[in-house]
C-alpha cells in the first residue's frame, strides 16, 4: 500500500496491528524518512502494537563520506523500538528480517531493521524461515491469591485495566471479578481497542480533566493495576498532582502490560468464585435534532454505528461526549490516540480498514489534527477503502485554549490567533476531492445522520465536514 507520508504508513500500520495482533511492515527512506514517522510509531509504542520498520540508508561504504542524507538512524529509531538492528551483509538479511518479526511479536512492539544499500542489492541473501513467538508469560497463582485476598478485604478497590483486558471475555471476566467483590473497574482515558457497544460489558474511561481523574479514584485504598501503569496526569498543572490515586493507597499488580492479562483476570475470578454476570439492558438509541452538541452527535452516532464497526476517535476537544455516549450502539471496537501525538486518527482509519475488509470504518477527527495527515485520504482513495471520515469542523485547535486557561495562562488575541484555522478558511470538501475521496458539508444533525446512513451503504471512502457552531 502506497502512502505519501510516512507519518501516514507508520500509523496505519499501526491500525493494521490493533485489529489483527500481527506486525505490518512499513518501508522508510533513510534517516529523515524515519523521522517524519516518528510521532505515530510514538502512539503505537505506546498502544504496545507490534510492528515492523525497514529503513534504507547509505552503503556501508559510503556512509563515512558523510553524503546529505547520512544521519543517526539507529539513534532516532531506539527511543520507539523494542528492537533495533542493522543488518551487515547480504547473506545474513533473511535472518535479520526474521528476527524483527519475532521481536516485534514476542515483545508486543516496534521492530526497526536498518537495511543498507548495498546489504539489499549483493548477492548471497538467504531466505530465513518464521522464529518461534512465545505466548504471553502467565501470572502465577501466588500473584492471583494475593489480589484475590486483597478484594476480599471489602476496602475500596479499583482494578485500572488496559490492553488484551478490553477484549469481550476478558471484560465479562472483569465485571465477575467486581461483581463479587464490589471493585470497580476502569480504563485508561486513551486505549488500544476496546470491543464495546449492545451485548457487551461497559468500561468506563478515566477522565481526561485532571481534577475529574483525581474525583474518580478518591476514597480508594487499593489500586489494582491490569496491564498498565499508575494512572498519571495527561500535564503537569501548577498545584495538581502527577500521580491520581490517593496519597494513601496501595497499589498492587495484578498483570504487567507483557504478561497474559486476559488470562490473569479468568483467574482472579475462578480464585474469587465468582458468577457470570449479564451485560447491563442497552436502549437503542434514535438519532438527535437540535443544536449541534458533542452529546448530540454521540446519539446520532449511537444510532447509526453499523454492527461491527470500527470507531477511530481522534475528535480532541469536541468529542468528550463520544465515548460515555455510545455505549448502546450496535457491537463495534474503539481505537483511540493512545500516545498523545495527533494526527493519528486518519492514518489508524486506513490501517483498520486494510485489516479488516468488510467492516466499516469511521473516523471522528478533528480538523487540526487532520491536517497533520490529510494525505492518508489519498491512500483511502487508491485502495476504494470503507472509511467514513467525519470533520468536526471548528475551525481552530481548541485543545490548546483549554490547557492555556489550566496553567492558569491568560493569553491575548496574537496567542489566540495561533490557534486559529479561518484565515484563510479551509475547504474541507475541495480538500477531500483533491485526494480523490467525495466529501459533503453539514451544519445540522438531521443532515449529519443522513450522511452517516448513507456512507454506511456505499463502498470507498467518504468525508462529511460537521461545522461546529
Amino acid at each position: 500500500m502506497l502512502a505519501l507520508f510516512e507519518g501516514v504508513a507508520t500509523g496505519a500500520a499501526d491500525g493494521y496491528a490493533r485489529l489483527t495482533g500481527k506486525p505490518a511492515a512499513t518501508l522508510l527512506h533513510y534517516g529523515p524518512g524515519l523521522a517524519n514517522g516518528l510521532a505515530n510509531l510514538h502512539n503505537a509504542q505506546r498502544a504496545r502494537v507490534p510492528l515492523v520498520n525497514m529503513v534504507g540508508d547509505q552503503a556501508t561504504y559510503h556512509r563515512g563520506f558523510d553524503a546529505p542524507l547520512t544521519s543517526d538512524i539507529e539513534g532516532w529509531a531506539r527511543p520507539v523500538s523494542v528492537w533495533t538492528r542493522t543488518a551487515r551483509c547480504a547473506e545474513t538479511v533473511g535472518v535479520d528480517a526474521a528476527a524483527a518479526v519475532a521481536a516485534a511479536r514476542n515483545a508486543g512492539g516496534i521492530a526497526t531493521l536498518i537495511l543498507p544499500s548495498n546489504v539489499s542489492w549483493n548477492q548471497g541473501g538467504v531466505s530465513a524461515g518464521p522464529l518461534p513467538i512465545a505466548p504471553a508469560s502467565p501470572v502465577a497463582p501466588a500473584t492471583i491469591a494475593a489480589v484475590a485476598r486483597v478484594l476480599r478485604s471489602g476496602e475500596p478497590a479499583i482494578l485500572i485495566m488496559a490492553g488484551a483486558a478490553f477484549e469481550a471475555n476478558a471484560l465479562a471476566d472483569a465485571h465477575r471479578v467486581a461483581s463479587a467483590t464490589g471493585a470497580k473497574l476502569l480504563a485508561p482515558t486513551f486505549n488500544r481497542l476496546i470491543q464495546r457497544g449492545r451485548g457487551r460489558h461497559p468500561i468506563a474511561l478515566l477522565p481526561y480533566p485532571i481534577d475529574e481523574a483525581v474525583a474518580a479514584l478518591a476514597g480508594i485504598r487499593h489500586l489494582i493495576l491490569v496491564g498498565t501503569q499508575e494512572p498519571t496526569g495527561f500535564f503537569a498543572y501548577p498545584d495538581k498532582p502527577s500521580l491520581l490515586k490517593p496519597n494513601e493507597s496501595i497499589v498492587h499488580v495484578l498483570a504487567r502490560p507483557e504478561e497474559d492479562v486476559a488470562g490473569a483476570l479468568a483467574a482472579l475470578a475462578a480464585e474469587l468464585a465468582a458468577l457470570p454476570v449479564p451485560p447491563p439492558p442497552a436502549n437503542r438509541p434514535e438519532p438527535a435534532h437540535g443544536p449541534v452538541t458533542s452529546a448530540a452527535v454521540a446519539q446520532t452516532l449511537a444510532a447509526l454505528i453499523p454492527e461491527q464497526a470500527i470507531i477511530v476517535d481522534e475528535s480532541i476537544s469536541f468529542g468528550f461526549a463520544f465515548y460515555p455516549g455510545t455505549k448502546d450502539a450496535a457491537p463495534h471496537d474503539w481505537l483511540q490516540l493512545t500516545g498523545g501525538a495527533i494526527g493519528a486518527g486518519l492514518p489508524l482509519a486506513t490501517g483498520a480498514a486494510i485489516a479488516a475488509p468488510g467492516r466499516r470504518v469511521i473516523n471522528f477527527e478533528g480538523d487540526g489534527s487532520a491536517l497533520y495527515t490529510v494525505q492518508a485520504l489519498w491512500t483511502q482513495a487508491r485502495e476504494m477503502l470503507d472509511v467514513t471520515t467525519v470533520i468536526l469542523s471548528n475551525r481552530k485547535y481548541a485543545i490548546l485554549e483549554l490547557e492555556l486557561a489550566n496553567v492558569g495562562a491568560n493569553p491575548g488575541r496574537n496567542a489566540f490567533d495561533l490557534f486559529d484555522l479561518e484565515n484563510p478558511a479551509l475547504d474541507w470538501i475541495r480538500l477531500a476531492g483533491a485526494m480523490g475521496v467525495e466529501a459533503a458539508r453539514t451544519e445540522t444533525l438531521e443532515k449529519l445522520a443522513d450522511l452517516l446512513a448513507a456512507s454506511n451503504r456505499r463502498k470507498g471512502p467518504f468525508l462529511i465536514e460537521l461545522v461546529i457552531p
